[in-house]
């Protein structure tokens, strides 16, 4: 099959309105041309390949714009997005999505909905076109082509759909656009999930596999990115509809590990799932391709672009895009005078120090040939300058070198070590030395062929590992878990490490589960999620965020401007 690429010039699906045509003629018995279908928008192959695309690069977007990213991430207790001396105190809506005290006036409430429905009102569009072909052979096409083009759309849809069921829970099923003038009415989640679970298992069958694709798998729904959508859904259909599905979950995921929809296997390399050949990794289930000449969202501001010192990227050699703009910086662990916090949740780089001897703590270095080491960044980020000198990151503030530790407060320039007078850490009182920034994909000088060339790796393999690792875990089975995650932990440790779990799974409680967790998947869109199923979210405590009050922003709610010109919906329970 040719290759496919959804950085093919997309049609939009809004611009089909401006295709409608309306005579001004009082001629009634003249021909309308108001009407858009497949015998008349489609009329070769490449405009099926076209419509096909169209919702793709939408999608791969949506993974951070519309607040996707930072709602899953800023809510809960991995990142932050603090007040540093006035940057990013934005009239404290960050500071609202940490406490959990949003309200339906919040901007980030409508851009989520509107974002990913968008999305699905792009596959509904497409789907509808592509259904409506009759004959294959017209576009130089084989029924089976066609199936399995319907298909990935309907895969596509049900990701989205996934992502709306767990935001917002009652949701539209958007099953026809064409000729609609407003939305319908929103399902209890039980229909939600039966919905995109049958959608999926319709699709599945019709889906190529990674192997059948090859080199031009990335970017494609496939049938073990089916199957890992269904393990999604059901490891976590107890919070959407209460009951528990467990067994199906574990049931997908040995399917996929054994190769029952196409063979997959993990990365030796803790970094390799991230770094610019990953298009082509045998982790990589389902990913966006990206490349510095076209399309790389998760290197865009809105995720990991601003999770980054203002001039980090001069320590990084990578100098095309000028400097950075600190939005995201890890929760702190410590204190202001280095003590470490007490609660058992947050703290993510303590977590990864818990093991001294793992690879990622390592602070984050390029190593020449596209190569690196490490995945954070702390410390003084040293750089030579435009005269040839070696400096410093500096920050915005003042002219002071910039350490970063694991703490939040008002350091400005003191030394490692220096106590300050200061003692207060919040989300509204900090500086640009706070905070250890995640660097999970690598960012490589200027002159490296391969820089800003990383694939967005949606779904991994090690995904699947954990899941059926829960899944054993719940079951009462904690060897079995013990041995799944060490199998994909290995790969973080140098051989034979004490740093492993013992046999027996002894080690494993409820909190080691969660903090695994967040370390193998930090910053990858999914904390929130995960600390609703463990029952966390509204009850935990961590850095400057006590227990809710109840547990309705599990969910959020849907915005006011969605609902002031959709006086079909609800609103959310607690809002």
């Amino acid at each position: 099959m040719k290759r496919i690429s959804f950085i093919t010039p997309i049609i939009r699906w809004t611009a089909l309105s401006l295709l409608l045509v309306v005579s001004s003629c009082t001629n009634l018995d003249e021909v309308l041309y108001d009407r858009i279908t497949s015998e008349n928008f489609l009329q070769t192959r490449a405009d099926v390949t076209r419509d096909f695309l169209r919702a793709f690069e939408h999608c791969y977007w949506s993974i951070q714009g519309g607040n996707t990213f930072m709602l899953q991430e800023n809510s809960t207790d991995e990142l932050m997005t603090i007040n540093r001396q006035g940057d990013w105190f934005d009239g404290g809506q960050f500071q609202r999505v940490h406490y959990h005290t949003w309200t339906p006036n919040d901007g980030f409430t409508n851009d989520a909905w509107n974002a990913l429905y968008q999305g699905v009102n792009l596959a509904t569009n497409s789907l509808e076109d592509l259904q409506g072909i009759t004959d294959p052979a017209k576009f130089e096409m084989t029924q089976a082509e066609l199936d399995g083009m319907i298909a990935e759309l309907k895969t596509l849809r049900a990701w989205l759909n996934i992502r709306l069921l767990d935001l917002y829970r009652n949701i539209v099923l958007v099953t026809k656009i064409k000729g609609e003038t407003q939305g319908g009415p929103q399902v209890p989640p039980q229909e939600a999930l039966a919905f995109i679970e049958q959608e999926l298992k319709d699709a599945l069958p019709k889906l190529p596999t990674r192997q059948s694709l090859g080199e031009n798998a990335v970017g494609r729904w496939t049938q073990g990115g089916a199957a890992a959508l269904l393990a999604r859904l059901y490891l976590n259909a107890k919070v959407y509809t209460g009951t528990d599905r467990f067994a199906d979950c574990a049931a997908v995921c040995q399917d996929i590990i054994a190769g029952k929809y196409g063979n997959y296997t993990l990365e030796t390399r803790w970094d390799a799932p991230f770094d610019y050949n990953n298009a082509n990794s045998s982790e990589t289930i389902f990913g966006f391709p990206g490349s510095f000449g076209l399309t790389h969202w998760q290197y865009d501001g809105g995720m990991y672009w601003w999770a980054l010192p203002i001039q980090a990227p001069r320590y990084f050699g990578f100098t095309d895009w000028g400097d950075s703009n600190p939005k995201y910086a890890l929760q702190p662990g410590r204190d202001v005078d280095s003590v470490e916090y007490k609660f058992a949740l947050g703290k993510p780089f303590i977590k990864f120090q818990k093991y001294a001897d793992d690879y990622r703590v390592k602070k984050y270095k390029n190593l020449g040939n596209s190569k690196r080491e490490g995945m954070f960044l702390y410390g003084y980020l040293p750089y030579v300058n435009s005269s040839g000198r070696v400096d410093t990151v500096r920050g915005n503030k003042g002219p002071y070198p910039l350490y970063f530790r694991d703490q939040v407060g008002m350091f400005l320039g003191a030394k490692p070590g220096t106590k300050i007078a200061d003692k207060e850490s919040n989300m509204n009182h900090g500086d640009h030395s706070s905070g250890v920034f995640p660097v999970k994909y690598p960012f490589y000088p200027s002159d490296d062929p391969n820089k800003i060339a990383s694939a967005y790796a949606e779904i991994r393999l090690a995904e699947i590992y954990y899941s059926l690792a829960e899944c054993k875990y719940r079951a009462g089975d904690k060897a079995a878990a013990a041995v799944l995650l060490n199998t994909v932990r290995a790969r973080n440790y140098p051989a034979g490490s004490p740093s492993l779990y013992k046999p027996d799974g002894s080690q494993l409680t409820d909190q080691e589960m969660l903090d695994e967790w967040g370390r193998e998947f930090l910053v990858e869109g999914r904390r929130r999620t995960d600390l609703i199923r463990w029952g966390v979210f509204n009850t935990g405590t961590w850095w400057d965020k006590q227990p809710d009050a109840d547990d309705h922003t599990a969910i959020f709610p849907i915005g006011q401007n969605v609902l002031n010109v959709s006086p079909q919906l609800k609103q959310n329970p607690g809002y």
